[in-house]
């Protein structure tokens, strides 16, 4: 096994654990938190605040490096204009996640942990991802090169 595939495993490992700890994976306290004007459980708040300050961190002590710790090449979003794929993208998501209670990592946790919902919006979620990519393979090219997802 190489260093990559052993860095990704536990690194996965790890945020899956986090997510279990956090409550993150489960949607009964993702929609407590979600719900401002019933019940508020505000603790998930606490979770969001470590993660963007761990992002932070990192992304700042990458600033102007062209590759990782294992000498792999750095893949940093360069894209930084807010149009309509963005904003229409981010309202998917959120209406996703206001129903359901679950976002992509959780579920994924949550379908391993042998959560029924999960699996139902783990299906729902390729299905989206499948129908994305037919329509986007579908447009008509432009002469440009093609967009890396």
């Amino acid at each position: 096994m190489n260093k990559t595939f052993i860095s990704a495993f536990v690194t996965g490992l790890i945020f899956g654990i986090g997510l279990l700890v956090s409550g993150m994976a489960n949607p009964d306290k993702v929609l407590s938190f979600l719900d401002l004007a019933g019940a508020w459980d505000p603790s998930l708040a606490l979770v969001m605040a470590g993660a963007i300050a761990v992002g932070l961190i990192a992304f700042t002590l990458v600033r102007g490096r062209s590759q990782s710790l294992l000498g792999e090449p750095l893949r940093l979003p360069t894209k930084k204009a807010i149009d309509r794929r963005l904003v229409l993208g981010s309202l998917g998501f959120g209406v996703g996640w206001g129903l359901a209670g679950f976002c992509p990592g959780p579920a994924l946790v949550a379908l391993g942990a042998g959560e029924l919902k999960a699996a139902v919006f783990v299906g729902a979620m390729l299905a989206g991802m499948g129908l994305f990519e037919l329509l986007e393979h579908r447009k008509p090219t432009t002469g440009q090169p093609a967009k890396s997802h």
